[in-house]
Parts: structure tokens; sequence; C-alpha cells
């Protein structure tokens, strides 16, 4: 089970969402995947925040794979030998 650090300066929010969303939430509490409603909500919104910056730091290693090959020279040697 993934959550967020308790303690957190916390504000409540109200949300509308569809019925047979919050059915499969109520389900995933009663399987005991979050303790509540809330927990599941700020557990989805956490990995929405965690799938960003992966992707973010993807982007970037294309990036800096495309200057590599552009540049080799700027490579650092990962053997002793220096290539």
């Amino acid at each position: 089970m993934f959550t967020l650090g308790e303690g957190d300066n916390m504000v409540q929010v109200q949300l509308r969402i569809p019925e047979q969303t919050v059915k499969e939430i109520d389900m995933w509490v009663d399987e005991g995947k979050f303790k509540s409603r809330s927990d599941a909500v700020k557990t989805i919104i956490a990995l929405y925040e965690e799938k960003v910056k992966t992707m973010e730091f993807f982007r970037m290693l294309v990036k800096r794979s495309k200057e590599a090959e552009e540049n080799p020279k700027i490579l650092i040697p990962l053997d002793e030998k220096g290539g």
C-alpha cells in the first residue's frame, strides 16, 4: 500500500467524480488496499505526480543520449582504462 506522509499541511476539498469510480474506490478500501477514500485519492494523485517526474527524467535521458551521440567526447569512461 502506498500512502502520503501524515502530518503534511492538508486542506479539505470537495470533488465530484463518477459514481462508478466511487464504487471502485470503496471496493479497494474494503479489500484493504487503502485506509479510506481520502487515502485512495491522495495515493492516486501521488502516483500521477511520480509518473510526471519519471516522464521528465526520461525526456532528459533521451536528450542527453542524443547529445552524447552527437559529441561522444563528452562521455565519461566507465572503466579504468578510459575507453
